[in-house]
């Protein structure tokens, strides 16, 4: 059984700090980035797939789809856990970013 507990309103430190928990607390590899890319992009062909679902297109009737918002979820977790896994603080990188983003010009 977890210990895990997550706040109630968490703040994306919040998220990030308990994906690092919950990646020691089940025993996956803290060390491994280039296992977990791969395992993003499988999850991310999972989001992919259930999009599809969800936007009505043609899929093969053996294919396994789930809920695309917990696709989207699982594509969440695994990107926090290998910015972890790099020291990025993903909060403060997006919010550099997006003030980047603001002075661009979007044509």
């Amino acid at each position: 059984m977890s210990e895990l507990q997550l706040k109630t309103n968490p703040t994306l430190q919040d998220l990030q700090a308990y994906v690092a928990q919950a990646v020691r607390e089940r025993g996956f590899d803290p060390n491994d980035v280039a296992k977990r890319f791969m395992l993003l992009l499988e999850e991310t062909g999972e989001f992919a797939r259930a999009a599809r679902k969800h936007a009505g297109m043609k899929f093969a009737a053996d294919t396994h789809t789930a809920e695309i918002a917990s696709e989207a979820a699982d594509v969440f977790i695994v990107l926090l856990g290998i910015c972890n896994m790099l020291d990025i603080d993903l909060e403060q990188a997006f919010r550099a970013k997006e003030e980047h983003n603001k002075q661009q010009e979007w044509k």
